[in-house]
């Protein structure tokens, strides 16, 4: 009984421990959430959670934007944008992983080695190349700036993290299906596609968040308002009202852009931590 006791103790202790950090963790997210309630002077007032005087209408408000433009257009937007990057994106890396992971051909092993270096590549390097090319296209301000780099497998990272999947897999598999009557498309999209579903989940997570919080390139390469993503309308909602700014409605309209990002996270956590964890399938 003293060691079953002892047992139930540290494991209530360490239930504890870990349920203050995620409350430390979450806090601030928490005090975003009632700081879209309050008014302007018990923000830079009070350090408090709890709203002296609650402003129901900020969300309202805060969704008719500055403009013509509500944020039903910037949300919209920026979908248009996220969800073909991440479909695209996801389904070139694991095709480019493929055929790093199971052929050889000549200077194989040149251009991994060069793909991979490119990870070490600053984003703002490349930048005025990026934006040169696209200029002479006649791609500027529009979503083909995101949408065709993620179609011809410009991610390195997501290229890497499914050749690195892909090799964890046995071999025999893809014999047993050559001898099945397979050819490479068949391995890749009967054989090795459901088997890859973690890394596949862990890439579109990774993507759609990174494509949805970024700024940097969506300011650059987008400057029509009636294209505006969530990001950028944001900022506009800050540069547009001057020193008057109703922060209340900034945040809440903060608080509304990371949820489709939490969702996405939460919805397909199992599968993120198996890609993450593994990589390779399990006896």
């Amino acid at each position: 009984m003293p060691t079953a006791s002892r047992r139930l103790a540290k494991a209530s202790l360490r239930h504890l421990g870990l349920a203050l950090i995620g409350l430390v963790m979450v806090y601030p997210l928490i005090w975003l959430f009632f700081a879209s309630f309050k008014t302007n002077t018990d923000l830079f007032g009070s350090l408090g959670l709890w709203p002296e005087r609650f402003v129901w209408d900020s969300y309202a408000k805060g969704w008719q934007g500055t403009g013509q433009y509500t944020y039903t257009t910037f949300f919209l937007n920026t979908f248009l944008l996220v969800v073909p990057t991440v479909l695209f994106t996801v389904a070139s890396s694991l095709i480019v992983g493929y055929g790093f992971a199971r052929f050889s051909f000549p200077l194989r092993n040149v251009l991994f080695a060069v793909m991979v270096a490119t990870l070490m590549l600053p984003q703002t390097v490349i930048l005025i190349p990026r934006y040169l090319i696209f200029r002479n296209l006649g791609w500027l301000d529009s979503y083909w700036t995101f949408i065709v780099p993620a179609m011809l497998g410009c991610f390195p990272f997501f290229i890497f993290m499914m050749v690195q999947f892909i090799r964890g897999l046995p071999r025999e598999l893809d014999e047993s299906a050559v001898m099945d009557g397979c050819g490479p498309a068949g391995i890749l999209f009967r054989i090795l596609l459901p088997l890859t579903v973690p890394a596949i989940v862990s890439g579109t997570i990774f993507q759609f968040i990174w494509t949805w919080n970024d700024f940097f390139n969506q300011l650059v390469f987008i400057s029509s308002v009636k294209k505006y993503t969530i990001s950028l309308a944001l900022r506009m909602t800050i540069d547009s009202t001057g020193g008057a700014t109703d922060w209340n409605q900034v945040i809440a309209m903060g608080i509304l852009s990371i949820v489709p990002t939490v969702l996405v996270f939460f919805l397909a956590q199992r599968y993120f931590v198996e890609g993450i964890a593994t990589t390779g399938i399990k006896g």
